[in-house]
């Protein structure tokens, strides 16, 4: 897919492509992309008319797009639900901050 996709965009990190392809062609590449994806997540972003001057398109993502009063914002799950099985910090002072406290002993 990565050959496919930097016939028309860049590659500025691993993974991630930008470019500014017309409406036609974006279509097409995220048709592809979400095909070929497999097991793997897509998020596209990009411009259209509307207040905010872009949008976004997601594929398997956790996050999604949400339309807020005219402004899309991005919703995350919440992770503190699966965080409740961890163990909550100890209380008091770490042996690094009595150190510098303290000085070393």
């Amino acid at each position: 897919m990565r050959g496919f996709l930097t016939r028309w965009l860049l590659e500025i990190l691993p993974g991630v492509f930008i470019g500014s392809p017309s409406a036609c062609v974006r279509d097409v590449l995220w048709d592809e992309v979400r095909q070929y994806s497999g097991q793997g997540r897509a998020l596209l972003a990009h411009i259209t008319n509307n207040e905010q001057g872009f949008t976004f398109c997601t594929h398997k993502h956790a996050w999604h797009p949400v339309d807020h009063e005219g402004l899309t914002l991005i919703r995350r799950p919440n992770d503190r639900a699966s965080s409740s099985s961890v163990t909550p910090p100890q209380s008091g002072w770490s042996k690094a901050a009595k150190r510098r406290r303290f000085g070393k002993r």
